[in-house]
């Protein structure tokens, strides 16, 4: 069996600072014709976006995808909200976890798998100020010490 080859599109960095991701889950989305065309030009943005769960489906709300130039009358709204695509056993587990205090759902990354668009979400739960500057401390450490390392082997 070919191993898919996987595109990123689009990534949501601030969701990783924002937020602790406790697990991640990848969906399929209902898309038309010149949506797709447009994300092959690599035209999206997740960054304001949010998952919803609304009568059993979900829905990710906030992702812009732009209007595809030759598309003119079969171009869609940009923003309007995009079903996504997941078995119901996984919605149905979502939607428990959700109900939870303060849990939600980001999408994180759209991809192409194959010829297909994918959006994979994460169950996630917000992080204090503290927990923010703990993680960039952290980085910057990282980062100094590598720069450390390189310049004590090659210089």
């Amino acid at each position: 069996m070919e191993k898919q080859s996987i595109k990123v599109i689009a990534n949501n960095k601030k969701a990783y600072h924002d937020y602790f991701i406790l697990e991640t889950f990848e969906a399929g989305v209902e898309l038309f014709g010149t949506e797709v065309k447009s994300l092959r030009m690599g035209r999206c943005s997740i960054k304001e976006a949010y998952v919803d769960i609304r009568n059993g489906e979900i829905f990710v709300d906030g992702m812009n995808i732009s209007p595809y130039e030759k598309g003119n009358i079969f171009n869609r709204e940009p923003l309007r909200p995009k079903r996504l695509l997941m078995h119901k056993n996984e919605i149905l587990k979502l939607e428990q976890q959700v109900k939870e205090k303060g849990v939600t759902i980001v999408p994180l990354e759209v991809y192409f798998k194959g010829s297909r668009v994918k959006v994979k979400i994460g169950l996630a739960r917000g992080k204090k100020l503290y927990d923010k500057r703990a993680d960039i401390a952290a980085k910057d450490a990282k980062r100094e010490a590598q720069r450390d390392f390189k310049i004590r082997n090659f210089g």
